[in-house]
């Protein structure tokens, strides 16, 4: 994971006001030991985050390799193989595609001819006779004309005589019977009727194939949709370790020497504790009536006591040819910041996390989702949902695999049209700003306890490790 700008900017940015001079409180610590290794220190401080209660999360997991050291040919080893496997998946999944837009475009024609057979049994005559027409356009073109010098149409075109009017006679009648009332001599009545029991032998025989591969057209479209589903749910772990196996870009770092054994690693943890005013008006902190329901509905949003870890680690990496991993001794700078943030700050972070976040599995998809795509599931969408009116069957599963592959049916919103297109850009939506009793009682009570928990940690790790320096 590779973050444009840091956690901190990000912060900065969403409330300016509050945090334009940096965190509410900063404390640094410095550790450099050949033989020490970031582990201990790393979870010794997830550990104490724990203790505290402010559940903490992992936001950044960097690292980079000097192109020199060993440590970057093996990662860059096995980054290669996992880009291979999901290479190789990623082919399969366009093979599948082209499959499943050739079905489409057969059941789209397929179709387009059941419609004229659903004609030709409508009770409506003057419908009936066009959709018959049609079929016998059809016949003469497709069937009739593999005869030869002896097709309806070869007879019309190419010999004179009572052979000129084949054609119209043959759009003019229905059955055998009707050729006998036509004004017509024996020769064409003759060439007619034979013509007439084959055409609707034809309609009759061609209907049931046509229905029956439309069918089966159907069932396979479905199989090469559960194709897709499978082959996606198989490339996703690919990309996933391809992606964290990438290693950072680390610019004119002086700590980065190309032909040096040298490794930095960048961590991020965030911990955060939410203020409870019904408990704090229960011990008298705040006012009584906070602890009523009444007040308690007229609080929209929660507010939290936030820590944030910025560990950097620049180590030399040791392999260990019996365990055959890597162990780092080196220096390690961890920054301990306070931060008070309400739900709607917190999900402007996330927000501008997840736009920032240039490792995440679904810019590697990114081709997929275009409009072309939506047209596409509307199609799939219309097949798959079609229903067999002469019986009942279970619900099929008709999940677009396109979105499964990018996380769409994990969304509690799945299914809803977009109330604009993707072209439209929404405009930045402006978080409100604190109430009274917000600005007053929980905001304060955050900045408190985030600055109290930060120096806290701090100080019992630096208790704890008396080889750390500090500010």
């Amino acid at each position: 994971m590779v973050m444009v700008k840091s956690i901190s900017d990000m912060i900065a940015e969403i409330n300016p006001k509050l945090y334009k001079d940096g965190p509410l409180a900063n404390h640094h610590l410095m550790y450099d030991s050949a033989t020490g290794q970031l582990e201990p220190i790393y979870f010794f401080i997830l550990d104490l985050m724990e203790s505290f209660g402010l559940k903490p999360e992992k936001l950044i997991d960097n690292f980079s390799s000097t192109p020199g050291s060993g440590h970057f040919g093996e990662f860059g080893q096995r980054a290669s193989t996992m880009q291979q496997q999901a290479s190789q998946i990623m082919g399969n999944i366009n093979t599948v595609l082209r499959s499943v837009l050739n079905l489409i475009y057969d059941l789209r024609d397929f179709r387009i001819r059941l419609q004229s057979y659903d004609e030709l049994h409508s009770k409506n005559s003057a419908t009936g006779d066009g959709a018959r027409l049609s079929l016998k356009q059809i016949w003469m073109d497709k069937v009739d004309i593999q005869k030869g010098n002896s097709s309806i149409k070869a007879m019309a075109f190419s010999q004179a005589g009572p052979f000129l009017t084949l054609i119209d006679a043959f759009l003019a009648v229905n059955n055998e019977k009707d050729v006998d009332k036509l004004d017509l001599n024996e020769r064409v009545k003759r060439a007619l009727k034979p013509r007439i029991f084959e055409f609707n032998n034809w309609v009759k025989q061609s209907e049931q194939e046509l229905r029956k591969r439309y069918e089966i057209e159907k069932t396979y479209l479905k199989s090469q949709v559960n194709s897709i589903k499978l082959y996606s749910r198989w490339v996703k772990p690919y990309l996933k370790a391809a992606m964290e196996l990438e290693q950072g870009e680390q610019g004119r770092s002086p700590d980065f020497v190309k032909t040096f054994n040298t490794i930095i690693l960048e961590l991020t943890l965030l911990g955060k504790s939410k203020v409870d005013p019904v408990s704090l008006a229960l011990e008298g902190e705040y006012p009584r009536d906070f602890a009523k329901e009444s007040y308690t509905k007229k609080f929209k949003r929660g507010y939290y006591s936030c820590i944030l870890i910025d560990f950097r680690f620049r180590g030399i990496p040791q392999k260990i040819q019996q365990q055959g991993h890597f162990s780092f001794g080196g220096r390690a700078d961890i920054d301990f910041k306070a931060y008070a943030l309400n739900d709607d700050e917190l999900n402007k972070l996330n927000e501008e996390m997840s736009k920032s976040d240039i490792g995440d599995v679904l810019s590697l998809v990114e081709g997929i989702t275009t409009e072309s795509i939506d047209q596409l599931k509307d199609e799939i969408d219309y097949y798959l949902n079609e229903e067999d009116k002469t019986k009942e069957e279970k619900p099929m599963d008709t999940s677009n695999p396109f979105l499964a592959l990018l996380g769409f049916y994990n969304n509690p919103n799945k299914g809803k049209t977009p109330e604009k297109k993707k072209d439209e850009k929404k405009a930045p939506e402006k978080i409100p700003p604190d109430n009274w009793y917000e600005k007053e009682f929980f905001r304060k009570t955050a900045v408190q306890n985030a600055t109290d928990t930060a120096f806290a940690i701090f100080d019992l790790y630096k208790k704890g490790n008396s080889m750390a320096s500090y500010t």
